[in-house]
């Protein structure tokens, strides 16, 4: 994408937000990116096209700035208030622009980020994430600390990289695993920053650590996360106020990054359902839910226990979604969830074959999520993994087997995949199609059950039985709890008051199939 220019940010950000010192022809010159001056470091020999914000310098006395920043090619300078060095400017060929005089610089320097479209993200993966890295590396400059970005749960949003700034092991350590170290003594920390009406200043915890000023990001009364800054000493007099600035920026963007994630998963919980409906075309939802081509995909789907009462269903079900999406991110990252009707539906990526360490891998991560959703909704929570398929547009197929998974799963069971409750699964699936079809429902078996409510007999179960255990009598009657030969008994019977053909495997296979599917407990077979 071709750079933007000085003349197409102010048309973006309005000369009310950022004035030109400058003639008109210094506008044209191309902006690549925006840099935060720092008078503890040097500036960079070749920096073409970048925008210099003056951080502490004062507008009278930029000159020296203005010529250093020509130097190296840069685009422009801004400073802050009336009165900047325009001749300088003007004999070095580089564009002078001007903020008011009390704008926060980390407000100036995300505004101007958004207006270039670039956010510096090393690790991000969105708009909001990038705004957070542009405020905190801002942030720093103004204070003259590294500073970090945290949530409520003292994971790593952002992080500053202002060179020259001192940095303790505790910041390595919290920025490698993107989560701040848990420790009591940092528990009594963050229970003090966040009982505080404004920044606080934190003492070391250890040997080798430094001390931070640090205040929590509220709005309306919500704690949203905190801002964290290396205090070496050499801090900013002004800098308690630079980050309370910082923090109201912060609880701007964190709402902002909010209120995007919901839309994002609205958005994607809509096109996901209409996948799972096949009222969708699936190379297209596929691309929009950033699938990989060719990537084999499952359905996974997790409800409550209908056997158990929620005290209230649709919380229990809205907060399971959140589970389940929860874990889903955190072991495929950006996932697709959505709940339908009160179940809980996710595409799980396959990276092999369905009995090999992949099926593993996603029966664990369906019984861990069982398991804890179990614990944090206290209802008893069963999943069904669907059948593995290659392509998009057979999703709706294993949408439908995990539907039928939760359908056929025993009292005794959580987590099953299709194929290991297929025979159960194609029982049920005959039982509605045998009821369905007047030709399929006809037929002996129910002469059996009439002659046993006729005649008080136990044919029909002892029928079930004996096919159960494969016509071998003595099984039978282990089943039935009765003498071999009493089940002999009462099959002789059969075949000569109700004239079945016991011999006929057909006849034999046909009978089982009705009375397993059609006849109700009675077709059950042994308790």
């Amino acid at each position: 994408m071709d750079a933007r220019t000085l003349g197409d940010l102010l048309a973006v950000l309005g000369e009310s937000t950022l004035r030109p010192l400058t003639p008109p022809p210094g506008l044209t010159a191309p902006v690549t990116e925006v840099l935060l001056y720092d008078a503890h470091a040097p500036l960079p020999a070749r920096a073409p096209g970048a925008l210099l914000l003056a951080v502490g310098v004062r507008a009278e006395d930029a000159g020296p700035l203005v010529r250093e920043a020509a130097a190296a090619g840069m685009a422009g300078v801004v400073v802050r208030g009336a009165g900047g060095p325009v001749a300088e400017a003007e004999e070095c060929g580089t564009a002078l622009l001007a903020v008011d005089e009390d704008a926060a610089w980390h407000h100036v320097h995300l505004l101007l980020a958004q207006g270039l479209g670039a956010r510096p993200s090393p690790a991000g993966d969105g708009a909001a994430l990038g705004d957070l890295f542009s405020l905190a590396g801002a942030v720093a400059a103004a204070v003259g600390g590294a500073t970090v970005i945290e949530d409520p749960r003292q994971s790593v949003l952002a992080y500053s990289t202002v060179p020259g700034q001192p940095v303790d092991e505790a910041r390595r350590q919290g920025i490698l695993g993107r989560q701040v170290p848990d420790s009591p003594e940092n528990t009594e920390q963050y229970r003090t920053l966040f009982a505080a009406r404004g920044p606080v200043r934190l003492a070391a915890l250890g040997e080798g650590e430094l001390p931070r000023l640090a205040v929590a990001v509220r709005a309306g009364g919500e704690t949203l996360g905190s801002l964290w800054v290396v205090d070496d000493g050499t801090l900013a007099p002004d800098a308690p106020a630079q980050l309370a600035q910082g923090a109201s920026t912060a609880a701007l963007l964190l709402l902002r990054a909010r209120a995007a994630a919901e839309l994002s998963r609205h958005l994607t919980g809509d096109l996901l359902r209409r996948l799972l409906d096949g009222t969708t075309d699936p190379a297209t939802a596929a691309q929009r839910l950033g699938l990989t081509p060719g990537a084999p995909l499952r359905v996974a789907a997790f409800a409550l226990d209908p056997a158990a009462s929620a005290p209230d269903g649709e919380q229990a079900a809205l907060r399971l979604l959140d589970l389940v999406r929860l874990s889903c991110e955190a072991r495929y990252g950006r996932q697709a969830c959505v709940l339908v009707d009160g179940v809980v539906y996710a595409l799980l990526p396959v990276t092999g074959e369905r009995g090999g360490p992949a099926g593993e891998r996603q029966r664990r991560l369906a019984e861990d999520i069982v398991r804890r959703a179990g614990q944090a909704l206290r209802v008893p929570v069963r999943a069904g993994l669907g059948e593995v398929v290659p392509d998009p547009a057979e999703i709706p197929g294993s949408r439908a087997d995990a539907d039928l998974v939760l359908r056929v799963l025993r009292p005794e069971e959580t987590v099953a995949a299709v194929h290991e409750v297929r025979a159960r699964a194609v029982l049920f699936r005959l039982t509605g199609l045998l009821g369905e079809r007047r030709e399929l429902a006809a037929g002996a078996w129910r002469d059996v059950l009439a002659y046993d409510d006729g005649h008080g007999t136990d044919y029909a179960r002892t029928l079930v039985c004996w096919l159960d255990a494969g016509c071998d009598m003595a099984r039978a009657a282990k089943l039935l709890a009765v003498h071999p030969n009493t089940c002999r008994y009462r099959l002789r019977q059969v075949r000569s008051q109700l004239g079945i053909d016991l011999d006929d495997p057909d006849e034999r296979l046909v009978l089982w199939l009705q009375l397993r599917t059609l006849a109700g407990p009675r077709g059950a077979g042994a308790p």
